[in-house]
């Protein structure tokens, strides 16, 4: 059973109800950014590129807004910090090796131990630093909204329970984050650098980048079979021993 179920604790009506107002709040700024990149690209807006950058800043600012107005302590951060610091250096680490990458796998194990929040602050975070090595630029934000959603919706995978009912589905949630990532990414590419817009410019665009997506996955499923259960039990310990609560 999931460190997350094992201590009861009790929580106010009011906690409880600002922590699912809270969740609604993030699960909507995070379901808007496909939404305006998708009317983007139907409505053939012609500034799109700055449109929708606008957008995901707004999105990973809100969330990042919403994780200070919990008041987290500093012991709820750290979790944060180290394992974006963590996957940062992975990522750096790497470098040689194009798209093979833990920073997927450990925003994951961030989720799925410490919460859907943590999780996107681990791959926002990671994305972030790393690219003071890599480069900043306008994909900086992209990036920190596709790591962070993958670690966002790892926490929301594993409070249904599923990771543990069932080990494989984390490596092939492991997988499919690769291609989700990918296609995060390959969509801002397609909205802001293709003119004019056409399905198949599109198409052609997504299709070179499904070698490099394909490979993501598969590291990320890798990086998986090798931490996932000696870095949760780990992080579950370090959790209890610190009563560190999941904000969701």
């Amino acid at each position: 059973m999931s460190a997350r179920s094992e201590k009861a604790v009790r929580i106010e009506p009011s906690e409880a109800r600002g922590s699912r107002d809270g969740s609604l709040r993030d699960a909507l700024v995070l379901a808007a950014v496909p939404v305006v990149l998708a009317l983007a690209a139907v409505s053939g807006f012609a500034q799109s590129a700055l449109l929708s950058l606008a957008v995901v800043l707004a999105a990973v600012g809100l969330v990042f807004v919403g994780f200070e107005r919990s008041r987290p302590g500093l012991r709820q951060v750290m979790p944060a910090v180290v394992l974006g610091a963590l996957a940062a250096a992975g990522r750096v680490l790497f470098a040689p090796l194009p798209d093979f990458k833990p920073v997927s796998a450990i925003c994951i194990l961030a989720g799925v131990v410490f919460g859907r929040r943590c999780g996107f602050m681990v791959g926002a975070l990671a994305a972030l630093v790393s690219n003071f090595f890599f480069g900043q630029g306008p994909w900086t934000p992209w990036q920190m909204y596709g790591w962070g959603l993958i670690g966002y919706l790892a926490g929301v995978l594993a409070d249904t329970g599923l990771f543990d009912r069932f080990r494989p589905t984390v490596y092939a949630y492991g997988f499919l984050s690769g291609l989700l990532y990918g296609i995060v990414l390959d969509s801002w590419h397609v909205i802001g650098y293709i003119s004019p817009l056409t399905w198949e410019g599109a198409l052609l665009s997504y299709g070179a980048g499904l070698p490099f997506n394909v490979v993501h996955g598969v590291a990320t499923a890798a990086f998986l079979l090798a931490l996932y259960a000696p870095w949760r039990r780990k992080l579950e310990r370090i959790r209890a021993k610190y009563a560190l609560m999941g904000e969701d």
